[in-house]
């Protein structure tokens, strides 16, 4: 309770952190210790070799050729659109729940081969069962010393779920032959991220760990965003329009008219768009590493917090992305030709570009989000559909 922690929304700390002083922070031990249940040796709990070898296995499924393949979420925002229009009577949707039965549905699909189809059955065994494992490991992580009072019944009877749907699709893969999977390839009909893995491991665990940690990820990083675009989508009805204008040049508005990989990367309003909704809302808002030996951190020390400043072995250093995306010293003074940093504003990324590590929504360095463009080309080719749907989007509180 009384340990030692050094919180920083400095960019010169946050570069260190991640990549300059890479190899004196990492996850630590406590961390791995709290989270193994659920995401074992993963590539998120996970430091030196051992998390060079997960960076390794699950980089090549994350190339080009597996991010551009856009049927998946076709298939998934098919179910979601009737959804988002609402029943007949004109009642409210939660645009973020169906966010996230959206995402768990892609998510679940893409990697094993199998949706949980969520968006089908909102009380799916599966989708309730990780929310209910996530939201126990959130007290875990916050209770420090204190977790061994966190109640985990219902955390293991959650785990028992997730790993008996998850096995079975393991099983499924494992009992093809090394030389079997090593021949399939992503043109083959049933070709999953689990079969690609499953080529270079056998070990059970490994395949599990990674499939639950990229699913993890892959769910809310997409969700969570989607949820604050659409929030600020509906106080903008100029951006609305602005993109269905976008969307009508280089795909069209008929819902027929399914966008290409290449379509969606030529929006440039659209790519300003999300990168405006990452400034004012990056993926994972406040972060924290262990120093792995005695260390320093540029800024911090000093009469004014300008000079480097000492960490101790094993501190746990804390760092928030949105604060730093946030502080106004990093940007121009608000003009006509530059609007308050804390509007969403995407016609300011015509002319402007942020220092790089002052605009970090996926971190950076060698632990930079390995499914960075697999979860941009899913939130943008979501926008695109969804807008070819509906002509304006309105957020009508809780009245």
């Amino acid at each position: 309770m009384g340990d030692r922690l050094i919180l920083t929304a400095d960019d010169e700390n946050i570069k260190a952190i991640l990549a300059t002083q890479f190899g004196s922070y990492g996850k630590g031990p406590q961390f791995r210790k709290e989270w193994k249940d659920f995401l074992g040796l993963s590539i998120f709990t996970t430091d030196g070799e051992m998390w060079h070898d997960a960076r390794q296995l699950l980089r090549p499924q994350f190339i080009k050729d597996r991010v551009s393949d856009l049927q998946i979420f076709e298939t998934h925002v098919q179910v979601l659109i009737p959804l988002l229009a609402g029943p007949a009577n004109g009642a409210k949707v939660r645009a973020d729940d169906l966010f996230f039965r959206y995402t768990l549905d892609a998510a679940t699909d893409f990697l094993l081969g199998g949706s949980v189809n969520s968006l089908h059955q909102p009380n799916s065994d599966f989708a309730e069962a990780f929310t209910t494992v996530q939201h126990v490991q959130g007290l875990i992580a916050r209770a420090g010393p204190l977790q061994g009072l966190v109640p985990k019944k219902k955390f293991h009877a959650g785990l028992k779920v997730l790993n008996t749907f998850i096995d079975k699709y393991i099983d499924q893969a494992l009992a093809l032959s090394p030389e079997e999977l090593e021949k399939r390839t992503k043109s083959d009909e049933g070709y999953t991220f689990l079969h690609a893995i499953a080529s270079y491991t056998r070990n059970r665990a490994v395949l599990r760990d990674q499939i639950v940690a990229v699913l993890l990820a892959g769910r809310d990083t997409t969700a969570v965003t989607l949820s604050w675009l659409f929030y600020e989508l509906s106080k903008n009805p100029k951006v609305v329009a602005k993109l269905r204008q976008e969307i009508s040049t280089h795909v069209g508005l008929s819902t027929d008219k399914t966008p290409s990989y290449s379509d969606l990367k030529n929006m440039r309003y659209l790519q300003h768009t999300l990168n405006e909704i990452l400034r004012l809302y990056p993926v994972v808002p406040y972060n924290v590493r262990v120093a792995l030996e005695d260390t320093t951190l540029p800024h911090g020390g000093g009469p004014d917090g300008s000079e480097p400043i000492a960490v101790l072995k094993d501190t746990p250093v804390g760092y928030s992305t949105l604060v730093m995306q946030r502080r106004p010293d990093v940007y121009p003074t608000a003009s006509t030709e530059f609007p308050h940093y804390l509007e969403f504003v995407p016609e300011r990324w015509d002319t402007w570009q942020p220092k790089h590590w002052q605009y970090v929504p996926f971190n950076g360095g060698p632990r930079i989000c390995i499914g960075q463009q697999f979860a941009l080309t899913e939130m943008a080719y979501t926008v695109v559909r969804i807008l070819q749907r509906f002509e304006r989007i309105e957020e009508r509180g809780d009245g």
